[in-house]
């Protein structure tokens, strides 16, 4: 095991990996950035290397600054967290040319990956289904125009180096495509300064379903579940679930083994997650694969007993896989919420300033990671993740009436800051929600209707 590993994040992820690594008895360091100077990452790590300003170009995003921290403090090894560059083939190789164990698959590997159009590719290659539509990029609006004639409409324009929810725009007529093809370029180059996109039958009324991965440099690998992530705005996730509500065994299995067999053609490994598509028939179509650790673990955790970022540390330190498929016993049922500083209102725009008061739920099966504590002060520069509520119950029924309570004790309050908490309670009392019959239309649905028109009260 290592004995230093840096921390290339913040936030609660940056705590979340800080508490895994104090476990195992292994030094932390973190970077930070002057917007950061009081966090609790800060405060709980044995060292702190300050990188640079808030903006994120000049300190979370800035490779050389990370590297000569991580050898400044001796560090063996570089935990990148979700986000940031935690996907960045390049900053992983750079990490290795510097003789930094990166906590995540090999640069080759991720470069592969993290481009939605050579993962289908070679997804497809390794006999996971796709939706239908393109596999190489489109170069034209007009080229996009025959492949959605070809599928039929409405259809999806992606971006091939998108992420996170950016770089993706839904087109219901033809007359329609042209410009959403040149936004989609042209967004997708400002965020990822790579303007290629692709075109695929957009699936109305399914369902998100992501598998969970360990993979070891052995050639070792087991799934751990799923997990289902439909609910979801703008592209981005606002509760998750495990295991994915209402499919069929058969379909469960699949996805599973579906997913374990391409990771593992691809030489993944680390801690990964597959993404499909569900239709309302439980066919599912590959989306892609996230070479990190997901926001949304914790529910993996809490139904398998597994901790994932301990696993991620040691895979990373070439230790062979600690567990065999059938050691893997998922039980009971976990639900997350993420609490994000946001007006559900005004189209969940951010909402920044002081906390006043920050009260986090506690009581049986209720886990919450968070970095937020009453005088924080949230600002406008990074991500509105205040923190993830998760809970878990023996049944579907108890999880989501635990998560209502727990909602309902957080106690969160500061001059103009709102919540997503509001909202996630209409998602919760939903009356599809709560049988497990839901897509990734509902966020849509319910802000299209007032507030009470797909509401209803259970007790």
């Amino acid at each position: 095991m290592f004995e230093k590993v840096l921390i290339a994040n913040r936030g609660e992820i940056a705590l979340r990996v800080l508490r895994a690594c104090r476990e195992l008895g292994v030094r932390t360091a973190v970077v930070y950035s002057t917007a950061d100077a009081d966090s609790a990452a800060v405060r709980l790590a044995d060292q702190a290397v300050r990188i640079g300003p808030a903006a994120s170009r000049r300190s979370y995003l800035n490779a050389a600054a990370i590297v000569e921290a991580a050898r400044q403090v001796g560090a063996q090894a570089v935990h990148p967290g979700y986000g940031f560059l935690s996907e960045d083939a390049d900053f992983a190789e750079i990490c290795a040319d510097n003789g930094l164990v990166f906590i995540g698959p090999p640069p080759e590997v991720m470069s592969v990956l993290a481009d939605k159009s050579s993962a289908r590719a070679l997804m497809r290659r390794a006999g996971l289904p796709l939706p239908p539509g393109s596999v190489a990029p489109v170069p034209s609006a007009a080229a996009a125009a025959e492949v959605a004639a070809e599928v039929g409409y409405p259809v999806i324009v992606k971006a091939a180096a998108g992420g996170g929810g950016r770089g993706m725009t839904v087109v219901a007529i033809p007359d329609e495509l042209p410009g959403a093809y040149a936004r989609t370029r042209a967004a997708a180059q400002a965020a990822f300064g790579d303007d290629r996109v692709y075109v695929e039958r957009y699936l109305t009324g399914a369902r998100h379903v992501e598998v969970q991965l360990l993979c070891d440099s052995h050639g070792n690998g087991v799934h751990l579940g799923t997990r289902d992530c439909s609910v979801q705005r703008r592209h981005q996730k606002l509760v998750e679930e495990a295991p994915a509500p209402a499919l069929s065994a058969g379909t469960l299995e699949a996805l599973a083994e579906c997913a374990l067999r391409g990771a593992l053609y691809a030489g993944f490994t680390g801690a990964g997650t597959v993404e499909f598509l569900v239709d309302p028939d439980e066919r599912f179509h590959f989306l892609e694969i996230n070479c990190r650790i997901q926001v949304e673990h914790p529910v993996t955790e809490m139904i398998t007993g597994i901790d994932l970022v301990h696993e991620q540390l040691h895979i990373a330190a070439g230790v062979p896989l600690r567990w065999r498929q059938e050691d893997v016993r998922p039980h009971g049922v976990a639900i997350e919420c993420r609490v994000n500083v946001e007006d559900p209102d005004r189209g969940f725009a951010p909402t920044p300033g002081r906390l006043d008061r920050f009260v986090p739920p506690g009581g049986p099966f209720t886990r919450v990671d968070t970095h937020g504590h009453a005088g924080y002060l949230f600002g406008p520069h990074y991500d509105s993740l205040l923190a993830k509520v998760a809970v878990w119950a023996p049944d579907r029924e108890l999880a989501l009436n635990r998560l209502e309570r727990a909602l309902d004790e957080f106690d969160i309050a500061g001059p103009g800051v709102r919540t997503t908490i509001p909202f996630v309670r209409r998602v919760l009392d939903d009356a599809g929600f709560r049988k497990g019959r839901y897509s990734t239309g509902l966020v849509e649905q319910l802000l299209a209707g007032p507030p009470d028109a797909h509401h209803r009260r259970h007790r």
